[in-house]
């Protein structure tokens, strides 16, 4: 198990290497990469800055992946987040999992994603023409964490 919360980008390949290697008990491994995108609501974004609260932010990941850890028989998992200002197209987020087979894999990984989405306490804004806005919570990524209660 590993969270980490970080300014500075992070090698996707290099991680997913480490997170198996010398384990040849695990069948599957299953990773998500989440992205800077250019639009937001409808607008052009030119900028995506994250802030946190260190030490609290790495509590609450670590009480997230622990719960996926409970939830399926996980050989290793992975949060990876970063803080600060990013560009479109810039890594925000990878999050793997891995596990004898491959269900528990994509299941536990798809459930970490999804509660990363509501429950870690990031907040974020948005660089657009119009100006600087801060980020709501999206009904849709509710509903998403719902389904897993």
């Amino acid at each position: 198990m590993s969270v980490r919360v970080q300014s500075e980008d992070f090698d996707t390949g290099a991680e997913l290497e480490r997170l198996s290697a010398g384990n040849h008990r695990i069948g599957g491994v299953a990773s998500f990469v989440g992205l800077v995108r250019d639009m937001g609501s409808g607008n052009e974004v030119s900028a995506l800055t994250l802030e946190h609260y260190p030490g609290m932010t790495e509590k609450k990941l670590a009480e997230i992946e622990a719960e996926a850890n409970r939830r399926w028989p996980l050989d290793a998992s992975l949060i990876i987040h970063r803080y600060g200002r990013l560009k479109p197209g810039d890594r925000i987020v990878l999050v793997a999992t891995a596990s004898p087979h491959r269900e528990a894999a994509l299941a536990a990984c798809h459930f970490l994603i999804d509660w990363l989405k509501t429950d870690a306490p990031f907040w974020k804004s948005e660089e657009t023409p119009q100006g600087e806005r801060w980020v709501e919570k999206r009904a849709e990524d509710d509903a998403a964490t719902t389904r897993w209660r």
